[in-house]
């Protein structure tokens, strides 16, 4: 959505493991020499492990491309499965002939050990590398540990890589896999990066991609690492969405507060910050409640206690205790407290919920746009581009980009297309502080990056022309329409031709007309149509005409 706006040649941070975009820290170049180390140098396990979204898969497929020519590689990248079906994938990854209608550990397991002996008669060394090794069963790491014993008198025909979460290392340090551990030869745990590593990660992958490696102020690249904590996945999610936000505000460069808003968009769950406060002085208003209600009821209950005490008879000085109860005021029982029900907040709705809902066609965004123009939908039939002519109107319909389509401040029918693959139209009438508000019985709005991940780019705008019966002003044409169309190109470009016929389409106002075409990115036909007349019409059009509302 936003590459040809910043001028990318391909999405800078996605979230898929590409080696293309691999940055090298030093820790990732040392978790790599480490799987390299234990391929070419045999023998036992190797274990590179590393929190969620630190790179570990990134760095396998980085393992791939540099694989010597002599290695042959099974990779396992969901390991949720039995030791027959573990044997059977490692097979069918290293294309190992076997009896598919009655597989057995005995068959496949002689088939693997046969392949293996040819393989290194022939001077080829075999690895298999699993992902996600953490999500391994005890039954199949053990079934994994009895491959090793696959060998020859002086080495081990098949290597074992591991890669997982820190779960991995918990559950190789568990007593019935202690064979399994200590044959592990190599480990390494990759940690995040560091905030250097994390400003030359973020501008590595602007220079590959074509970009402006100073897209991002040092003070946003500082929010970026806060919110990250120097975890690349997460870098890329908060990259990715922070120049979708810019993209959808026309800012060139990406500030703090763009980061801001990128985190409360994909992070809310775990940040949220403000609503962390609002939580906890719910807690204590709750809290403050509860006190003041255990507090009166524990006065009122000594009050009424001390009310069936006897008097005491023995005291030394009865009238000093006389005139001190005098003198103290009655114990008032306080007035009972109000409860207040507190209702919970309504969960927000969610933009792609809501476009599963079959009511948005076409026909019902352009009746909402005939009241916006405060007009009445047709009383029968359907409402379609057709039918709104007969009041005056006129579809101009197309494709753009977010930029232009803010450009052009009309209320806008825009085509989603919904998560099932059905088309969904809406209406927007507004966008303010970051929510792009539509309009469909009610007023409901949603974040501009939501709306962006489901809209096409299709649009259309239901127009009232200045020239009803006028489709197009020509070249060559005398008429009041040329007129009022040099007038509009004046209020432009600023310049004011002086011709001896201004209601005569000639060769300058043609040049004028294509120059205007060429700024707006329509056809550099020269000719005025529809299109072409609504971008001028909406350089002075009608205060009483319905604009688009921008608050941002």
């Amino acid at each position: 959505m936003y590459k040809q706006y910043f001028n990318f040649s391909e999405n800078p941070f996605s979230i898929a493991p590409d080696p293309h975009f691999m940055y090298m820290s030093a820790r990732h170049q040392e978790g790599l020499a480490h799987l390299l180390y234990g391929i070419n140098e045999g023998g036992g396990f190797v274990a590179l492990t590393g929190e969620v979204g630190t790179g570990k898969t990134t760095i396998c497929h980085c393992l791939l491309q540099d694989l010597p020519k002599h290695v042959d590689i099974a990779m396992i990248l969901n390991p949720k499965m039995n030791a027959l079906e573990l044997l059977a994938t490692i097979c069918d990854e290293l294309s190992i002939d076997y009896n598919t209608s009655q597989p057995s550990l005995k068959n496949l397991v002689d088939a693997l050990n046969q392949y293996l002996l040819i393989a290194h008669a022939k001077g080829r060394r075999t690895v298999l590398l699993i992902d996600e090794a953490q999500n391994l069963s005890m039954e199949v790491l053990e079934q994994i540990r009895l491959l090793t014993n696959l060998e020859t008198s002086k080495s081990k025909l098949l290597q074992i890589i591991l890669v997982g979460q820190p779960e991995l290392q918990w559950l190789l340090r568990k007593q019935e896999l202690r064979q399994l551990n200590q044959r592990i030869t190599a480990r390494y745990h990759l940690l995040p990066l560091s905030l250097a590593e994390t400003r030359e990660y973020i501008r590595h992958r602007l220079y590959v991609c074509n970009g402006d490696t100073e897209l991002f102020k040092a003070t946003a690249i500082k929010k970026v690492y806060q919110y990250s904590s120097g975890i690349p996945r997460i870098i890329n999610i908060l990259c990715d969405r922070a120049l979708l936000g810019a993209y959808a505000h026309n800012a060139r460069v990406i500030t703090p507060s763009i980061i801001d808003a990128a985190a409360r968009e994909t992070l809310a769950p775990f940040l949220g910050s403000r609503s962390r406060k609002i939580l906890l002085l719910t807690l204590l208003l709750l809290s403050c409640v509860a006190f003041g209600l255990f507090y009166y009821k524990d006065m009122d209950h000594l009050v009424r206690l001390a009310s069936t005490i006897e008097p005491v008879k023995q005291l030394s000085e009865p009238s000093v205790v006389m005139a001190a109860a005098k003198n103290t005021p009655p114990v008032e029982t306080p007035p009972p407290i109000a409860v207040v029900a507190i209702q919970p907040a309504k969960a927000a709705e969610k933009f792609d919920d809501w476009l599963a809902n079959p009511d948005l066609t076409l026909s019902a965004g352009i009746e909402n746009a005939l009241r916006v123009w405060g007009q009445s939908p047709p009383v029968s039939g359907r409402a379609d581009c057709t039918s709104v002519q007969k009041q005056g109107f006129i579809c101009v319909s197309g494709s753009a980009t977010w930029k232009d389509l803010i450009s052009m401040r009309r209320p806008v029918i825009l085509e989603f297309t919904s998560t099932d693959q059905s088309k969904r139209y809406l209406l927007m009438t507004g966008i303010k502080q970051r929510q792009a508000i539509f309009q469909h019985g009610r007023e409901v709005s949603f974040p501009v990056a939501d709306v962006l991940r489901y809209w096409n780019g299709r649009y259309l705008i239901i127009w009232h022309s200045p020239f009803p019966n006028v489709q197009a002003i020509y070249p060559g044409q005398t008429s009041d329409d040329v007129f009022w169309l040099r007038q509009q190109l004046t209020a432009n470009d600023g310049v004011d031709e002086q011709v001896s016929d201004p209601r005569f389409f000639d060769s300058g106002l043609l040049k004028r007309v294509k120059a205007f075409q060429l700024q707006h990115h329509l056809t550099e036909d020269g000719i005025a149509g529809t299109r072409t007349l609504f971008y001028l019409d909406n350089l002075t059009s009608s205060p009483n005409s319905p604009r688009l509302i921008i608050a941002d």
